[in-house]
């Protein structure tokens, strides 16, 4: 058994072999385009606001990149994984630790306010387990204090919220299609937005901030006669990352995502009435499709729980220490009660669409005879 996988089969194999046999070209191009036009069309969208790169780390690097200067501040929830708090001081702007909201483990916005300042310019939210919680009330905090906003989608493809999917709206959205998320080009990510200068941004810089290289790099030409105006990196996705996850795209709605719903429905039945156990509160009109499965494991037992599970060959994980714990980020200088005693309670089980519902019911009668 696997904590989570990436769920691949002949087609993603066939498409890698038709990048490398017959397109010929491996770097950037039309399949990028492609794959790009393919998430537009998904998400009912122009293609020229779907940007994709190498990670969901540089979508996020970019995206601060392009809208903040350096030394100025950016309001994040500590729980979150690395990869959020990096990607923001790669582009030298200050990440201030923010404490979640117990009950959907977003970010506390009653706590955020508070940590405003001259320096300030915008919030980065994180879609915690899937979950896109009080996106009304954040675009409203974000209005009220001139802030611009990140969604970290990482966990949220195909997600929804009031039945419009997370990236069809909003200011700036990261998607992640590494190894293990809803679906994978076995690493990338995508930058989406309606703001056509953070366009213009994220898509030459992704390029070494070569300018209009894109447009070129998509019918299989590049720039040799150019000018760059800012720092640039090498974000670019591949023709074979592309290739595989245009392929898991179109497996998305009819294979992945009914299977992890049905799952994480599974382990709600069968775990809601444990007292031990909590689970994160979903808004009525938000549709999540799970990457993670996280639970709260009340009463101290969490070790406890991870214990016995992994000695009965389950695997578990702990969905994430949180960051301002972390020696770069002030090793525990900033105090944030709620987070650190939710941290403790968290433990991940396992969920990807080749687990099995007699599996899910081995697991949680496990749990259920732990802890009762």
């Amino acid at each position: 058994m696997r904590l989570s996988k990436s769920v691949l089969n002949h087609l993603e194999a066939e498409a890698v072999t038709r990048v490398l046999l017959e397109d010929g070209y491996l770097g950037m191009g039309a399949e990028v385009g492609k794959f790009e036009e393919d998430i537009a069309n998904y998400l009912k969208i122009p293609s020229s606001n779907v940007v994709c790169v190498n990670s969901g780390t540089a979508a996020l690097h970019l995206a601060v990149d392009s809208i903040l200067k350096p030394g100025e501040e950016i309001l994040v929830p500590s729980l979150t994984f690395l990869s959020s708090f990096q990607a923001i001081s790669a582009a030298g702007v200050v990440p201030i630790s923010c404490e979640v909201n117990e009950e959907t483990l977003s970010i506390d916005l009653k706590d955020a306010v508070n940590r405003i300042s001259s320096k300030t310019k915008a919030i980065m939210c994180v879609h915690y387990a899937s979950n896109p919680a009080c996106l009304i009330e954040l675009y409203s905090f974000a209005n009220l204090h001139g802030l611009r906003v990140i969604e970290d989608a990482a966990h949220a493809f195909g997600c929804s919220k009031d039945q419009k999917k997370i990236g069809s709206i909003g200011d700036i959205v990261c998607f992640s299609f590494d190894g293990i998320k809803n679906i994978t080009s076995g690493e990338g990510g995508a930058i989406i937005t309606s703001d056509t200068n953070v366009l213009s941004i994220v898509k030459d810089s992704r390029l070494l901030a070569i300018e209009k290289d894109s447009d070129k790099r998509y019918v299989g030409q590049r720039s040799w006669d150019f000018d760059v105006y800012r720092q640039g990196y090498r974000y670019h996705m591949s023709n074979i990352f592309a290739a595989i996850g245009r392929v898991q795209l179109s497996k998305f709605e009819l294979e992945f995502a009914p299977k992890r719903k049905a799952l994480a429905k599974k382990y709600f039945e069968l775990l809601n009435s444990n007292k031990y156990v909590k689970f994160q509160t979903v808004e009525n009109d938000v549709d999540i499709v799970p990457h993670i499965m996280p639970i709260r494991v009340l009463n101290g037992e969490r070790d406890f729980l991870k214990f016995e599970l992994e000695k009965a060959g389950i695997p578990t994980g702990i969905h994430y220490k949180p960051n301002h714990l972390l020696s770069y980020y002030g090793g525990g200088k900033t105090s944030l009660p709620v987070t650190e005693m939710v941290y403790s309670q968290l433990l991940t089980l396992p969920l990807h669409p080749e687990i099995t519902f007699s599996e899910v019911e081995k697991i949680c009668e496990l749990i259920n005879n732990l802890l009762h």
